[in-house]
């Protein structure tokens, strides 16, 4: 086997990390698919396995339907499957979980990761989020063992951050993103990505009264694109801070998507925008 620290990498490499099935094709499957179609090298893990997903099914049989289903949903984008590692409603931050996503980081080095909204409605999400920010921050450290133990890659690495799900964090406010990507053409490829996942399908309709969940995604992607005031269908990203990371200012995603793509310049404005002007804060 190839030493990863000296092995060249022909092409770069985008790995999109996300709690659960169809979390992938909902939020993200449009940037990662136009990544692929550029030649980038691209990786899909959902961390949980899907055992309470089913209303019909006993654990054992819906775990294996699961990995079937993600593993055809990251086929129709294009990417390598990883496996789940944990039992859904048990992503719960803690340094086991964060040494196994090292682990998977490692192995795959990539300079992208595509993972969920800090702020989004469920924990699953926002410890997923968590989680891989930490592995990605880790993953340079010689010291810090993953399970299984790999060495340490030294690469930059640019963690985005999807919109929430229903594009509104916990607390009902709506999030707008700082990078649109225009998903318009790739929109049918998200379609049959999603309409892969048939036991989440059965298990939204049984329980949550969803219908059809491709009709909820492009309303999520049309949505997006009213946003951007550019796109009929898009998805949305917010980039993590490049401390412990990586360069400041380094912004592959946008690079790499140039021209299905633009950099909100209000929301980078906003982000050093102090909420108070010094008036106000004398008055306090």
């Amino acid at each position: 086997m190839a030493d990863p620290q000296t092995e060249q990498r022909t092409r770069p490499v985008a790995f999109a990390i996300a709690a659960h099935a169809d979390d992938i094709e909902f939020m993200m499957g449009g940037t990662l698919a136009l990544l692929a179609d550029r030649g980038w090298e691209t990786h899909y893990m959902t961390v949980a396995n899907g055992y309470v997903g089913s209303t019909t099914h006993r654990m054992e049989e819906i775990v294996q339907l699961r990995a079937g289903e993600a593993q055809a949903g990251a086929e129709a984008l294009g990417a390598v499957w990883h496996p789940s590692i944990v039992n859904d409603i048990e992503i719960v931050y803690s340094v086991d979980l964060v040494r196994r996503i090292t682990a998977v980081l490692r192995e795959v080095r990539p300079s992208v990761i595509l993972t969920q909204a800090p702020d989004d409605y469920m924990d699953d999400h926002i410890e997923t989020s968590r989680i891989t920010a930490s592995a990605a921050f880790n993953r340079n450290m010689p010291n810090f063992q993953s399970t299984p133990p790999l060495p340490a890659y030294m690469e930059d690495v640019t963690v985005y951050h999807a919109q929430p799900h229903g594009l509104h964090d916990g607390l009902r406010r709506l999030v707008y993103p700082g990078l649109y990507v225009d998903t318009t053409a790739v929109q049918d490829r998200k379609r049959d990505a999603l309409s892969r996942h048939r036991t989440q399908a059965q298990w939204l309709d049984d329980t949550q009264g969803f219908g059809s969940f491709t009709a909820e995604m492009d309303d999520v992607a049309r949505t997006v694109g009213r946003q951007s005031g550019r796109y009929e269908f898009a998805e949305g990203w917010r980039r993590h801070s490049h401390i412990g990371f990586g360069t400041a200012g380094a912004d592959p995603l946008a690079d790499a998507l140039a021209e299905v793509s633009f950099v909100d310049e209000d929301y980078e404005r906003g982000l050093t925008a102090h909420p108070y002007t010094r008036e106000d804060r004398s008055a306090r």
